[in-house]
């Protein structure tokens, strides 16, 4: 087998191309017959999978998801940062801008007040539809509770997991980063700072509510997104301080340190790991020990910080690397394809224990998302090379079970290792290519 890094190479140079694909797909047309619907994407939309399907059996996720378009606009940053895409960087980036503008305008009252379109809907499947009453909310600051839109930029109007609160911190973090790190032409940054303030001002005032879980399968107050909400009011603090806005600056903190305190909640000592929700009323969630509690420390990660200041709740909290390890003890014993491991191998990772979605499987996103968290974790660790060597068994199961042509779906089957679920995901690129930089950060002993 080809050394690691030469298929690192390979595989990263394939997934900024693949990833490609979902951004702004003006040449795809998506046909909903049965919603009575044809979709036209426009540019600045960014869909979950390129690849058209009706559940037959590839999902349909031809949708731009707040959450997923803001993980592929931080790695379009990342590509940009090494030289691996030129200008059409910034293209992307106002073409983003321009969409995500749009958005804000959306207004389901608009929507409802045309009731041909419900006409249009096949009789089977008017129960899928939303109600007018749901969709005479969508409108204000609630437009950013939505999962996904169209790639037309119009509404879903099917039922789906809603409110979900982690889009907008998101988006604020990656339109953050951008601008501290890209050069970005005026009327760009008028945009961004339009939007930046909107998503704080969404996330001070929701973190506190119920939302949907970044898996859209349970309501509660979820690690995830309260991390990533506690991020984004924290970095959101320091522009705005740039920006002379020092109250909203100081309410953003004051909202980022409630968040914190809030997480060491979810610290279970005798389980020894974070959990990763609490539902209402308090009640637990089997679906607690979940990696979505480490995709939050990497998509949290700041990666301009101080070497001397750890991050609270962050890849150098032990609870964090505890998790991890109850994670990877988790699945190495649930999924059969850990089982005779190649030696130095680690477990390809999936969700939660019992996850029933497809296969069930492992996800790339997921043992990406492992991968990533040894490698920042390496970032001035007394046991560096440790931390690299064991992000470096992550990747080598990820090459594994990646077919020649170095596509990357959303799933792997848990038995058979055979690709499942939404193929060509752009999250699945996305998280190859964060892998990726911060594999290089660490081996160069970056002081990030």
């Amino acid at each position: 087998m080809e050394p690691l890094d030469r298929w690192l190479d390979d595989e990263y140079r394939y997934a900024a191309t693949a990833m490609l694909r979902s951004v702004s797909p003006v040449d795809i047309v998506k046909q909903r017959p049965g919603f009575g619907q044809t979709v036209r994407a426009v540019r600045g939309a960014i869909v979950a999978s390129p690849v058209l399907g009706s559940y037959d059996p590839d999902p349909d996720y031809f949708f731009h998801w707040y959450r997923d378009s803001a993980v592929v606009l931080d790695a379009l940053r990342l590509l940009a940062a090494d030289g691996s895409i030129g200008e059409e960087a910034q293209t992307h980036f106002a073409d983003f801008l321009h969409f995500n503008h749009a958005l804000q305008a959306l207004d389901g009252r608009a929507l409802i007040s045309e009731p041909a379109w419900r006409a249009r809907v096949a009789p089977d499947f008017l129960r899928f539809l939303r109600d007018d009453a749901e969709l005479a909310e969508v409108r204000g600051e609630a437009v950013g509770a939505e999962t996904r839109v169209n790639a037309d930029g119009t509404l879903d109007i099917s039922k789906w997991a809603r409110p979900q609160h982690d889009g907008p911190p998101l988006r604020a973090l990656a339109l953050l980063r951008w601008l501290r790190s890209q050069p970005v032409a005026e009327e760009q940054h008028q945009m961004a700072s339009a939007l930046i303030r909107a998503d704080l001002a969404f996330a001070r005032r929701r973190w506190r509510q119920l939302s949907f879980d970044i898996w859209e399968e349970e309501s509660g107050l979820h690690y995830y997104t309260l991390r990533v909400s506690a991020a984004a009011l924290g970095e959101g603090a320091e522009w705005l301080d740039s920006c002379g806005a020092g109250s909203e600056a100081q309410g953003c903190r004051a909202e980022r340190d409630a968040i914190l305190a809030a997480l060491d909640g979810y610290w279970l000592p005798a389980e020894g790991y974070y959990r990763s929700r609490v539902l209402a009323g308090g009640a637990r969630s089997a679906k607690e020990l979940d990696i979505a509690v480490i995709l939050a420390a990497i998509h949290s990660y700041r990666d301009d910080r101080p070497a001397q200041e750890p991050a609270l709740h962050g890849v150098d909290d032990s609870r964090m690397q505890a998790t991890l390890a109850h994670l990877e003890a988790l699945f190495d014993a649930a999924y059969p394809i850990n089982r005779d491991r190649v030696p130095g191998n680690r477990p390809a990772m999936g969700r939660y224990a019992g996850d029933v979605y497809f296969s069930g499987g492992a996800y790339y996103f997921s043992t990406l998302g492992a991968a990533e968290f040894c490698f920042r974790a390496a970032r001035g660790a007394a046991d560096s090379q440790a931390w690299i060597e064991r992000g470096d068994g992550f990747l080598a199961t990820v090459r594994s079970f990646t077919p020649p042509g170095g596509e990357l779906s959303e799933q792997f089957d848990q038995r058979s290792g055979a690709q499942t679920s939404a193929r060509h995901l752009a999250w699945s690129y996305a998280a190859l290519i964060s892998c990726m930089a911060a594999r290089r950060d660490a081996l160069r002993g970056d002081p990030r």
